[in-house]
């Protein structure tokens, strides 16, 4: 049995194509994906972006904690104790990298008239603070003839999604 089609002309199944395209339901879950998935990419990506700068803002805030307490807890203090200070805290940063960390940890003494002067301070790649400068603490903090260790931590983030 033989069975003829109906003969049609060029322009004829041209513009029919199209409304035949989209009453098709074949492809639909792969041009559904196709649109979807740049945004699936780019949602993972920035959640894992999120989740980095949130453990290393976590990191950065144990480590001034972990420099300003083992320091407060030492009667006197060498350069080789803080050497070794400055390993242990900037050890609690990684896998981040050390390069571009600095800390600096000052002991902050109130004089008599209630003004804050830098006792001595010492840093890791960065500088100490200079002796007997002031320095602005919040207020109540320190009345005169107290002192207090502060820590101060700075910490470059930089992307590792970015790098690459």
């Amino acid at each position: 049995m033989s069975r003829t089609l109906p003969f049609r002309s060029k322009d004829e199944s041209r513009t029919n194509f199209f409304p035949r395209f989209l009453r098709d339901p074949r492809g639909l879950a792969a041009v559904e994906f196709a649109l979807i998935f740049p945004l699936m990419i780019a949602f993972y990506l920035g959640a894992v972006e999120t989740s980095n700068m949130l453990t290393a803002n976590r990191r950065v805030t144990s480590v001034a904690y972990t420099a300003a307490d083992i320091t407060a807890q030492a009667i006197s203090i060498s350069d080789a104790d803080m050497t070794d200070i400055f390993a242990a805290s900037s050890a609690i940063l990684r896998p981040f990298s050390v390069t571009p960390l600095s800390i600096r940890v000052s002991s902050v003494v109130a004089n008599s008239s209630g003004v804050n002067k830098v006792s001595w301070s010492d840093g890791f790649q960065t500088a100490g603070l200079a002796e007997n400068s002031t320095v602005t603490l919040p207020a109540g903090l320190t009345s005169p003839g107290t002192s207090v260790i502060m820590a101060e931590v700075t910490y470059e983030y930089s992307s590792p999604i970015s790098e690459t």
